[in-house]
């Protein structure tokens, strides 16, 4: 399933939203009526909460089905409500890049992250995911968490991207790797797409075709 979605007025709704195969995090303040709507399109519980006191989740946090990874700066609060109701590992990233939305890239499989991260840094996405950890570009970018969404079942990145970038991202998350926009030829798909095995939601602007293709790629078709 499919559908398109605006939030604080905004078609950037992947900066405001993490989503895994076991759950969704939404700002604290999410209307009621998106929560369900995100219930019933991703199929897993949303836990609402703030990052470092942000409504920024997306953009400030990283996680998989095995743990969840957050800003050095993350309050005591937050860590302590959100390995109470998520009862998985849920660990502040010892980095001074605060990002992780944007510079990691993962699904249950594996992780590529920006190449410049600290090799201590690398260790706990690697321990706190149980995921292997790749340093990579995508089409050049750093922000690999940004120009790239990553499912169980598929991934869509930087329209930008070789086919050489495409088999090796495959070959690393271990499903099948596309090229794609959002929001009417946005080629930044983290910022408008959030999505996992059960579904996905698009910012509001995304067209037909983009609706389709996103569908086709991330596995979705017939769900």
């Amino acid at each position: 399933m499919i559908e398109r979605l605006t939030i604080y007025g905004s078609y950037s709704i992947g900066v405001f939203f993490l989503s895994t195969d076991k759950y969704v995090l939404a700002p604290h303040d999410t209307p009621k009526k998106t929560i369900t709507l995100l219930e019933d399109i991703l199929n897993v519980n949303v836990i609402t909460t703030t990052v470092g006191g942000s409504v920024l989740i997306g953009v400030l946090a990283s996680g998989n089905s095995n743990g969840l990874l957050l800003p050095y700066y993350s309050s005591d609060d937050e860590l302590k409500y959100l390995r109470s109701q998520l009862h998985i590992n849920v660990v502040r990233l010892p980095s001074k890049r605060t990002a992780l939305g944007n510079i990691i890239l993962t699904n249950d499989n594996a992780a590529i992250v920006n190449p410049n991260l600290e090799v201590n840094a690398k260790k706990v996405i690697s321990d706190t995911l149980n995921v292997d950890v790749i340093p990579s570009l995508i089409a050049g970018f750093k922000v690999v968490g940004a120009v790239g969404v990553a499912t169980n079942k598929g991934c869509l990145i930087h329209p930008l991207a070789s086919e050489e970038e495409l088999k090796n991202i495959s070959n690393i998350l271990k499903v099948k790797v596309d090229v794609g926009t959002v929001n009417a030829g946005f080629p930044i798909l983290g910022v408008g797409l959030v999505a996992n095995s059960n579904g996905a939601l698009v910012g509001g602007l995304t067209t037909g075709p983009e609706l389709a293709h996103i569908e086709y790629s991330l596995g979705l078709v017939g769900d």
